[in-house]
């Protein structure tokens, strides 16, 4: 039918439909009530999981042990000092190994620690880093952060060890080092009987690159002493740091001066000892003013063109040591921008660097290659063609073999320090080359012995054994002497 034809609703029907309605009017109310506290309680349900769910457990550490290591970080201004209670026993942890270890990227990686205590690390080999001495250097270590900051000991020096590749055998080997130049210090506080400061100069490079100061319980005494003797000698002699100062620079004097500046400039780093600056301001204000035209240094400092290059490392050495001491004394960066252009004029055509003038002699191309990365860290191709030509010669010409007639420690120094700093490929294979031959022939003094090169001053009757020993302590330090990111 035809719902527009159908018949009008009874009473009663019309009395059902009211009564629906007015029950549908009063339940909307109800209905919209229930409906609101549902969605309240699924709503605060949600939030008590969600809290639940990213909230740290208790034993969280506080952050990583070891920061991204694809990124440029430095080391933390401090680290906590650890307890004097009995040590325990640690857990040992799988080290990388060196081809993870050492990044291949364009820029080497620093590294950062958490507050924790290091464990017992493996390192590259067979070797491990578990027994590494703890560090006795307890001084203000004011400055032994950023470039320096591997030196903290403990926990920072260790990761820097493993990190770069270190053994516990190279850290025994720097200990034993340490022990004997302590054992063979002069009575005045100087060390060798002929080029005193050249030799107290590295010994106390040796001390501070493991980050021993005046206050270290079992060094401090050798390394004031050291200063002490570098101070009231820099003090008799105006500033020149070498006995016989001031009648004028001599040809070895040049040496001297630049390895003790050296020394001072990263001692007052370390420690912003006041009563070292007037000493140390003198003392790079002869090298700054010494610097010949073409950018390098000559012996006596004369202003001579065809600069040394041997003459010029050292004093590279020295203010860059100056500069990370933001005393920002006169004419240092300017000095530094200069000597990269005279290490560039000596670049012979295989990448090495010359003595003089344009060759390649593998006995100096770790000087020109360190000198030019030091400073600016340009990988351009004056410093990637001077890596090459270190590790080809060493592969095929030059093996670094501590007995062998080819043997040079000098050359080998610098070498460690540029391939370091490069990173990457060139310092997996110069690692594998020099760290256990230099480790595994010191002698059971703790001395180096003479090595198998001839002449030079590696086998010098009066003071090579000193040369020797520092020198290769210095190169087992490399691990955390400086970070590979240091500007």
């Amino acid at each position: 039918m035809d719902p527009l034809l159908e018949p009008p609703p009874t009473q009663s029907k019309r009395n059902l439909v009211h009564a629906l309605q007015e029950k549908l009017a009063q339940s909307r109310f109800l209905t919209f009530s229930l409906l609101l506290h549902v969605v309240l309680i699924v709503l605060g349900g949600s939030v008590v999981l969600f809290k639940s769910y990213v909230k740290p457990p208790d034993f969280a550490p506080d952050g990583p042990l070891v920061g991204n290591e694809t990124a440029a970080i430095q080391p933390p201004d401090a680290v906590p000092e650890e307890p004097t209670t009995q040590a325990v026993a640690e857990p040992t942890v799988n080290a990388p190994t060196v081809s993870a270890i050492v990044s291949s990227s364009a820029q080497p990686t620093a590294f950062t620690m958490a507050s924790m205590p290091a464990p017992a690390m493996k390192a590259v080999g067979t070797a491990t880093l578990g027994a590494l001495p703890k560090m006795t250097g307890s001084g203000s270590g004011k400055g032994m952060t950023g470039a320096m900051g591997g030196r903290m000991g403990g926990q920072a020096r260790s990761l820097a060890a493993m990190k770069s590749g270190g053994k516990e055998a190279s850290e025994k080997a720097v200990m034993a080092g340490l022990h004997w130049l302590k054992d063979h210090q002069n009575a005045d506080g100087s060390w060798s009987t002929k080029h005193k400061s050249a030799m107290s100069g590295l010994a106390l490079l040796c001390f501070l690159g493991h980050g021993e100061l005046p206050e270290s319980p079992e060094f401090g005494a050798t390394v004031k002493k050291g200063l002490d003797w570098m101070l009231k000698l820099g003090t008799a002699e105006d500033g020149h740091l070498f006995e016989g100062g001031k009648g004028g620079f001599t040809q070895s004097g040049v040496y001297e001066h630049g390895i003790a500046t050296y020394a001072l400039g990263e001692y007052y780093t370390m420690t912003k000892d006041e009563r070292y600056v007037e000493l140390l301001k003198k003392a790079v204000t002869f090298i700054v003013k010494g610097q010949a035209p073409d950018g390098g240094w000559n012996y006596s400092y004369t202003m001579e063109p065809d600069s040394d290059t041997s003459v010029t490392g050292w004093q590279v050495q020295a203010l860059k040591a100056a500069h990370l001491s933001e005393l920002k004394i006169p004419g240092v960066d300017e000095a530094l921008d200069k000597a990269v252009l005279d290490m560039k004029r000596v670049q012979g055509p295989k990448g090495g660097f010359g003595y003089r003038k344009a060759e390649d002699k593998y006995s100096l191309t770790g000087v020109g290659v360190l000198c030019t990365y030091f400073w600016k860290q340009d990988r351009d191709k004056v410093v990637r063609s001077g890596i090459e030509f270190i590790l080809d010669e060493s592969e095929k010409k030059f093996p670094v073999k501590y007995k062998e007639e080819h043997a040079n420690l000098y050359a080998w120094y610098y070498n460690t320090q540029a391939c370091l700093m490069y990173g990457g490929t060139a310092w997996t294979k110069w690692n594998k080359m020099f760290q256990d031959e230099i480790a595994s022939n010191i002698s059971p003094d703790g001395s180096w012995p003479e090595t198998g090169g001839k002449g030079g001053h590696d086998n010098n009757a009066d003071y090579g054994q000193y040369f020797r020993t520092t020198l290769c302590v210095l190169m087992l330090e490399v691990y955390y002497r400086y970070t590979p990111t240091m500007k």
